[in-house]
Formats: structure tokens, C-alpha cells, sequence
């Protein structure tokens, strides 16, 4: 081979070698974005549910303890 044929096809294997690499390295920062996203779904699942709860239990309180309205004092029939 001549050596700009040698040199041709050394810069060709570091190019792959690069290029496997970064493809690597994609690969991996998206697997990890990907958990860091289930991580918050799975977060914000169990805070609707707590809140969801909770909306239910002071419903049904609210219902057992009806709060009695306040009565409302009636005007005098004397002018004052």
C-alpha cells in the first residue's frame, strides 16, 4: 500500500473508533435520562394519589361534620 492509502485508512479506523464512542455515550445519556424520567413519573403517580386521598377523606368529613351555618340576626322592626 501506498502511504497515503495507509493514512487514508488509519484516519478511517480513529473516525469509527470516535465515532463509536460518542454513539456510546448517547446511548448511555439517554438510558439515564429515560430512569431520571420514570424516577419523577413514578414521584408525581404517588403524590397524585396522596392528594387524591386526602381530597376523598375531607370529603367524606365534611359530609359526617356538616359545619352549621352561622344565623344571621334579623334587622329590628324599630326605626332607631
Amino acid at each position: 500500500m501506498r502511504k497515503a492509502e495507509i493514512r487514508a485508512a488509519e484516519a478511517r479506523r480513529e473516525a469509527q473508533v470516535k465515532w463509536d464512542k460518542t454513539r456510546k455515550q448517547e446511548a448511555e445519556a439517554t438510558k439515564k435520562k429515560d430512569k431520571e424520567r420514570e424516577v419523577v413519573a413514578n414521584k408525581i403517580s404517588r403524590l397524585r394519589d396522596l392528594r387524591l386521598a386526602k381530597e376523598a377523606a375531607d370529603k367524606e368529613a365534611a359530609t359526617a361534620n356538616p359545619v352549621p351555618k352561622p344565623r344571621r340576626k334579623r334587622a329590628s322592626a324599630e326605626p332607631a
